[in-house]
């Protein structure tokens, strides 16, 4: 088992409830335009950023925050992580993942654990245990960890039999939901082939398991193939596709729906066919793009069967924004959105915005169903007392987020 204390102080934000949109506890905002957008004041410089911060880490240290993810234990307590990425980071080399633990809603968060050798991974509960299903670093092996006690010890992924899954190498996702359809689990995850670039070399792929397995047994998971993208795709703008998510149609049918990479708007999401036995993926390029809200960023797409509702929270960019540069780089926009079909999406109400896109960004949102309420993790880059973060991208803060009543919400 691995597990370590972390004595790091951490700071500690306000919380951000949202009843009636636009209708926000938060001080220092304002109001503005069609879309009813957020703001913060630059003068607020030192100020906290929205939501309840799980975790900082000055943009000095060379470290930055990513891979948002989150979970409810069987008792009601929140576990959140985050893993580590920069030039001052070990994510090429054995990556390290944090993790948290709330048990009070979120309101307050302790470390509980450091996992060496995890990147770009998703906690979920299976059968009353935690697991994280990620790789080992950037680019690296398939692997999944055990925690018998929600989250401050985890197993060892060093075999076959205790949760390293492939150990080819290459193998690239992110925090991406973990469903469960036709009792089996299911999560998508790329592979890099040729070894080289970004995005362009992504086969979209697919994991799944029966869910009365061992989840530890590599022999007990199904990979499907590897799809890869094409460069003339999208009238030759295609740049690739990733971090896709597992999501069941309403007839029954699985897709896999990925990020798609392209240099302008409206912002596009692909949707790749998985075959039933979870061994083949397949994509028509004339029919399986589709406009996305915030689809050149990492998104999560869940069904809510109270609405019967697709719903993501999604990293749009708002029309004055859109001439600065490519979409994948403006991230200063969190907003929620909804779709009955898949391929038509509704923006419902912008949650958060900043108006600097430089410096600023609300990112790779993992979120939850919780009653009427939306939980979410989010990576957000923010000013703070050391000079806010390197980038938009390069986030300095891991923030949690309740939006109550998340149904009622709309721009109006």
């Amino acid at each position: 088992m691995e597990g370590t204390e972390s004595s790091r102080e951490k700071l500690k934000g306000q919380k951000l409830e949202l009843k009636r949109c636009p209708i926000l506890s938060i001080p220092g905002c304002w109001l503005f335009g069609m879309g009813i957008l957020l703001a913060w004041s630059v003068a607020l410089s030192n100020a906290a950023p929205p939501g309840v911060v799980i975790d900082h880490i000055p943009a000095s240290t060379g470290v930055y925050i990513g891979s948002p993810s989150l979970a409810v234990l069987t008792n009601g307590d929140y576990v959140a992580s985050h893993d580590l990425f920069g030039p001052k980071s070990t994510e090429y080399a054995s990556a390290v993942t944090l993790v948290f633990r709330s048990s009070d809603r979120g309101r307050t968060w302790k470390q509980i654990s450091e996992i060496q050798g995890q990147f770009w991974s998703s906690l979920f509960v299976h059968r009353g245990l935690l697991y994280i299903l990620g790789t080992d670093k950037h680019h690296g092996n398939a692997i999944i960890r055990q925690s018998p006690d929600g989250g401050s010890r985890w197993t060892s992924p060093t075999n076959a039999t205790t949760g390293l899954l492939r150990d080819n190498g290459q193998h690239h996702c992110a925090p991406m939901p973990v469903i469960e359809h036709r009792s089996r689990l299911w999560r998508p995850m790329e592979r890099r082939h040729p070894p080289t670039g970004w995005g362009i070399t992504y086969g979209a792929g697919m994991l799944s398991i029966a869910v009365d397995a061992d989840l530890l047994k590599a022999a007990n998971w199904t990979f499907s193939n590897f799809l890869p993208g094409d460069t003339n795709w999208l009238n030759g703008t295609f740049g690739g596709w990733l971090e896709g998510n597992a999501v069941v149609t309403r007839d029954g049918q699985l897709l896999d729906v990925l990020r798609v990479e392209t240099p302008g708007y409206p912002e596009k999401a692909a949707i790749v066919q998985v075959s039933g036995d979870g061994r083949k993926m397949s994509f028509n390029p004339v029919q399986g793009f589709i406009n996305f809200p915030g689809g050149a960023k990492k998104f999560a797409i869940r069904h809510d069967p109270k609405s019967d509702l697709y719903w993501s929270l999604a990293t749009l960019v708002p029309e004055r924004y859109q001439t600065q540069t490519r979409p994948a780089r403006v991230r200063n926009t969190m907003a929620l959105v909804c779709s009955k079909d898949l391929s038509n999406w509704t923006n419902r109400c912008i949650l958060l915005h900043h108006p600097d896109t430089a410096n600023h960004g609300f990112q790779y949102v993992d979120w939850l169903f919780e009653g009427n309420d939306i939980i979410a993790a989010c990576r957000t880059a923010f000013d703070d007392a050391e000079g806010g973060a390197h980038n938009a991208h390069d986030a300095n803060f891991l923030t949690f987020h309740r939006i109550e009543d998340f149904r009622s919400l709309t721009k109006r």
